[in-house]
């Protein structure tokens, strides 16, 4: 079965927003999806915004990331979710 590995860019509404917040919630829900998170880091946008950059592993057969992307834009700060990679795995 192939899996897709997959890369998020989770913005914050502004500078001040409390990143380990987003990266715990962003986490939780991948996880509740049946992805499994493999890294979050924080990646600096410019002039103080930081992104959350958050990497996972899900079986390319539970199809696209679309619903995984909108809960994710639910969690209190976040402005905008992106997915800025996919690769596809095999074995």
């Amino acid at each position: 079965m192939a899996k897709v590995v997959v890369t998020m860019r989770i913005m914050p509404e502004d500078p001040s927003i409390n990143l380990d917040s987003i990266k715990g919630e962003a986490t939780k829900i991948i996880e509740e999806m049946k992805g499994k998170v493999g890294k979050v880091e924080i990646q600096p946008i410019a002039f103080g915004l930081n992104a959350v950059m958050i990497y996972f592993i899900r079986d390319e057969s539970l199809g696209g990331t679309s619903e995984i992307e909108k809960k994710l834009s639910e969690i209190k700060g976040v402005d905008s979710v992106e997915v800025t990679d996919v690769r596809r795995t095999v074995g």
